[in-house]
């Protein structure tokens, strides 16, 4: 099988997604896409990294756009090969594993690479891969650590789903532990104990009546969350229980660093008997629309951008100082799921809007 660089980019992503790619298993996809970047593309330097093939021109021009996106799915749900059916509400629909995450993103890309013929910008291409399990395996951190240089730009842009508007940024995420401890007993003779759980009460209530910070940044607008996820304890349906825990995620706005964002959950539970433990962070990435470069695509989309809620990897990008947004065809809602499916005319969309910006004149 060979890609077909010029084909149409909604025909190019069935036949990505005809590729089986679920995590850590991109060694076909990735040789498919390097083949046809090499035998396809011209002025691109091309080098492969483990299962991430990454291109590049050098043309002197004025600026740098990547774009990047990841080659792998989460585990296949009898979707695939893929499958095209018209809607009547919504006109075509492809289905199948990846069609929303992210392949379509993906496909758009590559066929860009091929055939824009008067750059406006100097382009990077990164098909990176494992973006969907732990983010200690994501392609994008080894090649961070490893090939620094190429994630040089004056924007990036990140082919995750966003209905075919511009999302930028994203929200940080932060999950804490608290725990609570007491005395074990019977519960026919409860008072010889001290309930575990019981002490939540209060910081549950506390949580209940949280208010939200919403946030405009570049026109952006943020709104916070802070949520208890999960609570765990108990011991028997006799037992008094000693021990309890309740995890939190609060999900906050970009203008926060991590360390913020933990000092103000501490802040939330302060005066309360509860260990506190931060068990997973990442920080939110912030819009930089004010950019040349973001500004520039926001025009180019006709002014149709709004915050991104939920995190991604232009977090990665933002942390180097490179102004990030997630603009792909797909609802987001839909990824994952085993009905995945993206209607056809989001990928034309996007692509229209993506070779206005890109091309010069």
């Amino acid at each position: 099988m060979t890609l077909d660089l010029q084909a149409d980019p909604i025909d190019l992503t069935a036949a990505l997604v005809d590729i089986p790619s679920v995590s850590e298993d991109e060694a076909r996809i990735a040789d498919e896409v390097e083949q046809a970047l090499r035998e396809q593309t011209t002025g691109f330097e091309i080098i492969r990294s483990g299962n991430a093939v990454l291109a590049r021109t050098n043309r002197g021009l004025g600026s740098r756009v990547m774009l990047a996106g990841h080659l792998d799915t989460v585990p296949i749900a009898d979707n695939v090969p893929s499958r095209r059916e018209h809607e009547s509400a919504e006109g075509d629909i492809l289905h199948g594993c990846g069609t929303v995450d992210m392949k379509s993103g993906d496909a758009v890309f590559l066929h860009l690479a091929a055939t824009i013929d008067n750059p406006a910008h100097d382009l990077t291409l990164v098909f990176y891969d494992c973006e969907e399990i732990a983010a200690s395996r994501n392609g994008l951190g080894r090649i961070e650590r490893e090939l620094p240089e190429w994630l040089n730009a004056d924007v990036a842009i990140l082919g995750e789903p966003s209905g075919g508007f511009i999302e930028a940024g994203c929200q940080g995420t932060l999950r804490v532990r608290l725990t609570a401890s007491g005395t074990r007993a019977h519960s026919a003779r409860s008072w010889l104990g001290d309930n575990a759980i019981h002490k939540f009460g209060a910081v549950l209530n506390r949580l209940a009546a949280y208010h939200a910070r919403s946030v405009d940044i570049d026109g952006c607008v943020y709104r916070e969350g802070l949520q208890a996820v999960r609570i765990a304890g108990g011991v028997a349906g006799n037992v008094v229980p000693d021990a309890a825990e309740l995890d939190v995620n609060f999900r906050f706005a970009p203008d926060r660093s991590v360390d913020e964002a933990v000092e103000h959950v501490h802040e939330v539970v302060d005066g309360l008997d509860l260990g506190f433990e931060v068990t997973d962070s990442s920080p939110g990435a912030l819009p930089g629309l004010n950019q040349p470069a973001a500004a520039a695509l926001i025009e180019a989309a006709g002014g149709q951008f709004r915050a991104k809620y939920g995190w991604t990897d232009v977090s990665r990008f933002s942390a180097l100082g490179i102004p990030a947004v997630n603009y792909g065809p797909g609802d987001p809602n839909l990824a994952h799921k085993r009905d995945e499916r993206v209607p056809v005319e989001q990928i034309t969309h996007v692509t229209q809007v993506l070779r206005s910006y890109l091309s010069a004149g």
